[in-house]
């Protein structure tokens, strides 16, 4: 059979006199024969595959020969299951089987790892598969109108998830621990439910633009009146009154608030513009409270901390506008505090310290009085010469310095600091490194010079690292591979992307532990044999960019295992 030639195939709303049943069983043939008459470097396999507004009543097992899938659209039809071969469409990204009858999703779409669009929503439903929570690349789930009772914990997985289509389904709660965990939600509409109230960590979602609760719930926490919404709709729930601190929620635009049986808001506030109703609310709010959301609708110094907590473990992180000097900075780090009623003695061992994308030029010497702080983040300012109370912190493991203009290698302050494990320096305009520059941090587990503009030092530097496990190395203009890496055996990430290297030595085989190796945008034109003998291991490996011959274009779109099942296979033909 010659093989298809184009990557995405359209058979949807087909012959509106008769529309299809099945699908064409050319569509689920294996895709690896090449004609006599193609170049088999410039030959594709299928990627999109829209099936939608058909009636179809079921999928084949014969999907699994299409595993370069990345888009697969069965909506619109009459499907009642879906085959447990969509797990293995490794690469898919984006499901779409909506408007069919399917009763269950099969578990084994956990192993569709690549997913970040899914949507099941208009099917009879009661439930979603726990392995849910293996996709976590999930960015966006829609399953309303179903009859789903719950929510798998296993969401918590889920993380990135941005967009959460919930509506129409019976759930009469939403877990605390999964919606504590989807910190980067956007939208989420749980519209048309039995809940009758919302668990208190929706406070958490600083993300949320928009929160859709129409026909739900009898009262609206206290907690989600921090929330930054845009749009909040509360319409046909049994609301009778709302919590004046929904006045503080200076962002919101839009709130609908239509059929409540409101008691304590006249209808003109009710139904009248936005602003005037969280003015209002404003107004009942004690007048400590009302003084401090007024000065909060002005452009404050300080924005607020996004996170204090005093105990045995602190973490300090403010966000400070761009302009401020290390003075006000200061100032404005005391202030906050003492507001929250704690002086600068009650908080002197903290363990954690984030002042990152503040636009400093020095960080004031007052910070630095604990010696028990572990982690420093210092990174996206302006920052040229390290403070020298940085020396006192023995017992730091964690000092990011990203995206500064810090020139000269530090080599006094990691003499100083025994215990340091994760350095990054990447995006500074660092001069050459000296030859004996990595020996002063030799207990270091990650290291990033990403974007330096110095060149690194002769061999056999990194020997100095030994535990070193995390290495990245983009965009250095490095034109050959740097030799004394092998010697690195507990390696396991190695980025040396962006440069411009044109080869790989065979002793890449040495390093056993590497797990992802980043390649891409280099002149590499072939591979060593010796690297499938990584095929244990290595899971992660990026080429793209390369202009790479030796290897068919249909085995480097298949990804990492096969890339190296092939280049192993090499080494038996040799």
């Amino acid at each position: 059979m010659k093989r298809f030639s184009y990557r995405v195939m359209e058979i949807a709303d087909n012959c509106r006199k008769g529309n299809r049943r099945e699908v064409p069983d050319d569509v689920y043939k294996s895709l690896d024969a090449v004609g006599d008459d193609e170049k088999w470097w410039e030959a594709v396999e299928l990627q999109k595959l829209i099936l939608a507004h058909n009636d179809i009543e079921s999928l084949k097992e014969d999907l699994k020969n299409l595993p370069l899938l990345v888009v697969l659209n069965v909506s619109h039809n009459k499907l009642t299951s879906l085959p447990a071969v969509i797990g293995e469409l490794h690469m898919l990204k984006s499901l779409d089987v909506s408007f069919n009858s399917i009763e269950k999703i099969p578990e084994e779409i956990g192993s569709a790892a690549s997913l970040v669009k899914f949507d099941c929503s208009n099917n009879v439903l009661s439930s979603l598969p726990c392995s849910l929570g293996h996709c976590i690349n999930l960015a966006e789930l829609k399953a309303s109108n179903n009859k789903i009772s719950s929510l798998p914990e296993e969401l918590a997985n889920c993380s990135k998830l941005t967009k959460l289509d919930i509506e129409g389904n019976k759930l009469e709660m939403l877990s605390d621990n999964v919606i504590a965990s989807c910190t980067m939600l956007v939208e989420l509409n749980a519209s048309k439910n039995f809940l009758s109230s919302m668990p208190e960590s929706i406070g958490r979602l600083s993300r949320l633009v928009r929160l859709d609760l129409h026909q739900n719930i009898e009262e609206y926490p206290v907690a989600a009146c921090s929330l930054h919404l845009s749009v909040l709709d509360l319409s046909n729930n049994s609301l009778s009154g709302l919590p004046a601190e929904i006045g503080l929620m200076t962002t919101l635009r839009k709130l609908i608030l239509t059929g409540n049986p409101m008691r304590t808001l006249r209808s003109s506030l009710v139904h009248g513009p936005t602003p005037a109703l969280l003015k209002y609310l404003r107004s009942r709010l004690p007048k400590d409270e009302e003084s401090e959301a007024s000065t909060a609708v002005k452009e404050d110094v300080v924005t607020r901390a996004a996170r204090l907590s005093i105990g045995s473990k602190v973490y300090i992180q403010f966000q400070y506008r761009i302009t401020l000097s290390a003075v006000s900075v200061h100032s404005a780090f005391i202030m906050c505090l003492q507001s929250k009623g704690f002086s600068i003695s009650s908080i002197i061992n903290f363990q954690e310290l984030s002042l990152a994308g503040l636009g400093l030029g020095a960080v004031p010497s007052e910070i630095w009085k604990s010696s028990d702080v572990t982690k420093v983040d210092l990174s996206g300012n302006s920052i040229e010469e390290l403070p020298s109370e940085l020396r006192s912190c023995v017992s730091l493991e964690a000092l990011i310095l990203s995206k500064n203009k810090i020139k000269e290698w530090p080599a006094e302050l990691l003499a100083s600091l025994p215990r340091l494990l994760c350095l990054k320096l990447d995006g500074n305009p660092l001069r050459k490194i000296p030859s004996d520059g990595f020996r002063a941090a030799s207990k270091l587990q990650i290291l990033d010079l990403s974007g330096t503009s110095g060149s690194l030092p002769e061999n056999p530097a990194f020997s100095s690292l030994p535990e070193l496990q995390e290495l990245y190395l983009r965009r250095m203009q490095i034109s050959s591979f740097p030799l004394d890496i092998m010697t690195l055996q507990q390696l396991r990430i190695l980025d040396l992307s962006q440069n411009s290297l044109q080869s790989i030595p065979e002793s890449i085989k040495d390093l056993t532990s590497l797990t992802e190796l980043n390649l891409s945008d280099n002149n590499i034109s072939s591979l060593p044999p010796n690297l499938g003998l990584l095929e244990a291991h290595l899971k992660v490996l990026k080429l793209e960019g390369n202009p790479l011959r030796s290897i068919r274009r249909t085995i480097l779109d298949r990804g990492t295992k096969a890339i190296l099942k092939y280049l192993k296979d090499r080494i038996v033909e040799q």
